[in-house]
C-alpha cells in the first residue's frame, strides 16, 4: 500500500464521517429528523382528535405533551358531530398556556372522497386550505403539516395519485415557508422517503404489518384511545424530540417571497457585490442527517449522534462515499 492510498482511504473515512454526522449541513442540506423508532422507547405521547377539544389543562393533566390537530375543515356529511376541525387559535393558545404543543395535519376526505384521488389536481385546492387555517391557528412558518394518506394504497395507486399529490402539496407548502410532513402507513413512508417527499412522518397501523418505520416520528397505535373531557381521543407515540410542534406567537422561517428592489439613489450609493463562488461539493440527494437543533445540549447531542448511527443504513453509507470522492483529487 503506497502512502497516496493510504491518504485517500483516510480522508475518505474522515469525510464520510462528516457527511454522516452532518457537518456538511452547513452548505444548506436541510436537516432530516432521525428517528430509530424500532430501538428506542417513546419519548412521550400527544394526542389527536376530531369530535370535541379537550382542555389544555386536562390533556396536561392525563400526561401527554400536546395534539396534532387538524387543520381543515369537517366534511359537510360529519359536520354534525366532528367539532374538533379545525384547530383554532384559542385552543393553540390554551395548549401554550398550559405547557403543551401543537402539530398540523390536513385531512379533508376520506375513503372514496379521499383527497389523494385526484393527484396533483387535488393538491391545488387542499394545500392553500391548510397553509390558511394552520396560520388562522398560529401557526408559524418553519414547520411541517402533515398531509394526510389515511389508506393502505398499492403502488399503482401511489405512483399515479398519491405521489403527483404529494409533491404539488409539498412544492406549495415550500413556498409558503413551510415544510411538507406525511401521515400514512408504513409503505406509503417508505416510498416517501425514496422519492425524497416529507422530512416528518406520522405511521398508522393500516396495512403496516405490524412493523414500524424507523422514519417515524409519530406512530397512531391502533386501538390506542382514551377520553378526555369527554371527548374520545386517539394516543400517538412520540419517538423524536422535533415531531413538528409549534405555539401561537413562535417566529418562523420568514415564507420565501420577492424582494424588494432598492431605489435608484441606494443602487448607485451601494458597492456592488461580488457573485460568491458555487459550492464545490454537494449533497447526494435524500441524505439522512441528524437533527441535532431540537435537543442542542450535550445529553440530547449524544443521543441524537447515538441514535442515527444505530440506524444507518447501506444507502446512507452509499451517499457518504459519494459524498467524500468529490474532494479526492
Amino acid at each position: 500500500m503506497n502512502s497516496n492510498a493510504f491518504s485517500r482511504r483516510r480522508f475518505l473515512g474522515r469525510a464520510s464521517a462528516l457527511a454522516l454526522l452532518g457537518t456538511a449541513g452547513v452548505a444548506g442540506v436541510t436537516r432530516i429528523p432521525s428517528a430509530d423508532a424500532q430501538n428506542r422507547r417513546p419519548i412521550g405521547t400527544v394526542l389527536d382528535y376530531a369530535a370535541g377539544v379537550p382542555s389544555g389543562r386536562s390533556i396536561k393533566a392525563a400526561g401527554h405533551m400536546g395534539a396534532v390537530r387538524y387543520v381543515s375543515h369537517a366534511r359537510p356529511d360529519s359536520v354534525s358531530w366532528m367539532k374538533a376541525k379545525p384547530v383554532r387559535i384559542a385552543e393553540t393558545k390554551d395548549f401554550a398556556a398550559n405547557g403543551l404543543f401543537t402539530a398540523s395535519v390536513y385531512q379533508f376526505g376520506r375513503a372514496t372522497t379521499a383527497d389523494w384521488l385526484q393527484g396533483a389536481v387535488g393538491a391545488a385546492t387542499h394545500a392553500p386550505q391548510a397553509i390558511q387555517l394552520h396560520r388562522a391557528a398560529g401557526g408559524p412558518n418553519g414547520k411541517p403539516i402533515y398531509v394526510a394518506i389515511d389508506d393502505n394504497p398499492t403502488r399503482e395507486q401511489y405512483t399515479n395519485q398519491i405521489r403527483p399529490y404529494l409533491r404539488a402539496f409539498q412544492a406549495a407548502l415550500a413556498a409558503a415557508g413551510l415544510k411538507t410532513g406525511v401521515y400514512g402507513n408504513y409503505n406509503t413512508i417508505q416510498w416517501c422517503v425514496e422519492d425524497g417527499i416529507g422530512t416528518y412522518f406520522w405511521q398508522h397501523d393500516w396495512g403496516s404489518g405490524g412493523k414500524l418505520h424507523p422514519r417515524a416520528n409519530i406512530h397512531q397505535k391502533a386501538k390506542w384511545q382514551t377520553h378526555i373531557d369527554g371527548h374520545l381521543c386517539d394516543i400517538n407515540n412520540v419517538y423524536t424530540t422535533d415531531w413538528g410542534q409549534w405555539q401561537p406567537g413562535q417566529t418562523g422561517a420568514p415564507a420565501p417571497g420577492p424582494q424588494a428592489k432598492p431605489s435608484i439613489d441606494a443602487q448607485l450609493t451601494q458597492p456592488k457585490q461580488q457573485p460568491q463562488p458555487a459550492p464545490a461539493y454537494r449533497i447526494p440527494e435524500n441524505s439522512s442527517l441528524p437533527d441535532f437543533s431540537s435537543n442542542p445540549t450535550p445529553q440530547g447531542l449524544s443521543s441524537e449522534a447515538e441514535n442515527f448511527a444505530r440506524n444507518l443504513n447501506a444507502q446512507d453509507l452509499k451517499n457518504a462515499a459519494e459524498f467524500a470522492r468529490q474532494f479526492i483529487k
